[in-house]
């Protein structure tokens, strides 16, 4: 499934939020980032609704809405598109990427090598 970065942000708010939201409620949520009308919102609603990435029910007059795919699953897929599509679905090269182009804090690596040290434990 592919989403948008701008339906990306509003299913951030649905994935921070317990229980259901409305649109009202995702527009305030979203006013300090983004400067987005209500009809914006609604419009990503509705293409996330097609895409069944979310859910809608109805509350009275209005809809509450509730992230139907999890977090950690739509991260996994996206992680391993972007992988496979610029790496040959190799992380190695990806981490040589990095510390290549950007520099890597001492942090950063101290937690890679922490992630490596686990794995070696893990198999």
């Amino acid at each position: 499934m592919k989403i948008s970065e701008a339906e990306c942000r509003v299913m951030e708010i649905l994935w921070a939020s317990t229980p259901a939201r409305s649109a009202e409620d995702i527009v305030a949520a979203i006013a300090d980032a983004q400067d987005w009308q209500e009809a914006t919102v609604k419009t990503l609603l509705n293409r996330l609704l097609k895409k069944r990435a979310i859910s809608a029910q109805r509350d009275g007059r209005r809809y509450l809405y509730r992230a139907v795919i999890k977090r950690g699953d739509y991260v996994l897929a996206e992680s391993r598109s972007l992988l496979d599509r610029l790496y040959g679905g190799r992380v190695a090269p990806l981490v040589a990427h990095f510390s290549e182009r950007s520099k890597l804090t001492k942090k950063d690596i101290a937690e890679i090598r922490a992630l490596i040290e686990e794995l070696d434990r893990d198999q």
